[in-house]
């Protein structure tokens, strides 16, 4: 079993909070989709012919493809992959994107799992973000996609905005809960460096919500998920009826995935590889045959901090015997010892062999890792 994760880096405008790799400069678009379509061709042997259970269109914006483009991608994947039947098509977009006509377009395509980028349910934090849609337009469109026949929904949210309050963030979890949707994303607020909202924080322009009010938000997103029937899988990703995203899925069980486009990503279990993070670097080593990309091969500690890392982050955990058996004693008692303060603490649990983050270890998970990992 494999995926694989295409970035589309083109956006109609850019949100204040991002930091994943965009441009509003569309110039290159064709010649950007000709070579996507290249480099899917000369990877072909990347996933050893293994089926492709999952596809995911990440970005920037993969909604500011037509669904003839759309269409063409998929096209071009299905002919030098083996794909499953029944395999997982993610397709990100904005709501503001989702017209009636581009909904019926994108499920002819063969896209039967969409994540709509809500964010908010408040128009003034959607307007602070520089969204594009408002908070009405987020619901129609979901109730829109869901008559086009869409039945398998994931919608963003934002927790930790600058100024968003406790009742804001329960108001905008009550609409998600309210609406036809069988999976939530929802995310803390990061300020990355050379975003608006980072600029902004640093001129003191925008105040960062205290570390307690950010808490409150977290176990308000944990206990209302919880009475709505979603399962908490993954420390920010929450699925009813065990419509869990399989894609990402895949990433934190450690399994191969092939990542096209610029910035993307890929794992063979042996490596890691990324692509550069601009469009016009990336076109031009395709259409040269020079390097676009970075590789690294991986050691054993980097398999074991890659490990923790995805597994301790989810419902299934860090398996002590996995441990053992693919790291060895050294790993094994490295891990046990430095996991002891944590459970004594109750932020972590061990049980049946199984190492888990509790509730309140949950908020805190960055500081368990990076304890749990070998420099």
């Amino acid at each position: 079993m494999a995926g694989i994760y295409i970035h589309i880096p083109f956006c109609r405008q850019k949100c204040y909070y991002c930091d994943f790799y965009k441009t509003v400069n569309t110039s290159l678009k064709q010649k950007f989709l000709t070579l996507l379509n290249e480099e899917a061709k000369v990877r072909k042997n990347y996933l050893e012919n293994e089926t492709v259970e999952t596809i995911y269109f990440g970005g920037g914006t993969p909604s500011v493809l037509t669904t003839e483009e759309l269409d063409n991608i998929l096209w071009n994947i299905d002919a030098n992959y083996s794909i499953s039947p029944d395999a997982e098509i993610t397709f990100e977009a904005n709501p503001d994107d989702l017209t009636p006509e581009y909904l019926n377009g994108i499920k002819s395509t063969g896209v039967n799992r969409l994540s709509i980028g809500i964010q908010a349910f408040q128009n003034e934090h959607l307007k602070k973000m520089n969204r594009r849609h408002d908070a009405t337009q987020a619901e129609e469109v979901v109730r829109k996609a869901v008559e086009t026949g869409f039945n398998n929904i994931s919608v963003d949210l934002i927790y930790g905005l600058p100024g968003l309050t406790d009742e804001q963030w329960k108001e905008s979890l009550q609409r998600v809960f309210q609406l036809p949707v069988e999976h939530l994303s929802a995310y803390h607020l990061t300020y990355h460096e050379g975003t608006p909202f980072f600029t902004w924080l640093k001129k003191g322009t925008l105040k960062e919500l205290s570390e307690n009010e950010s808490v409150k938000q977290f176990n308000i997103l944990v206990e209302m998920a919880e009475q709505a029937g979603f399962e908490q899988y993954e420390i920010s990703n929450f699925a009813r009826d065990a419509l869990y995203s399989r894609h990402n899925s895949s990433y934190w069980l450690g399994k191969k995935y092939l990542g096209l486009g610029p910035s993307a990503h890929s794992y063979n279990l042996l490596s890691r590889r990324w692509n550069v993070s601009h469009v016009e670097s990336y076109v031009r080593g395709l259409e040269a045959g020079s390097d676009y990309f970075e590789e690294e091969i991986l050691s054993n500690k980097d398999h074991y901090n890659e490990y923790i890392l995805t597994r301790i982050r989810t419902k299934w955990g860090v398996l002590l015997s996995d441990i053992r058996q693919n790291f060895g004693t050294e790993f094994y008692d490295y891990l046990l010892k430095q996991v002891a303060k944590y459970k004594k603490s109750g932020l972590v649990l061990l049980s049946e062999g199984k190492l888990l983050l509790t509730k309140e270890g949950l908020f805190v998970s960055d500081e368990i890792m990076g304890d749990l990992m070998i420099i």
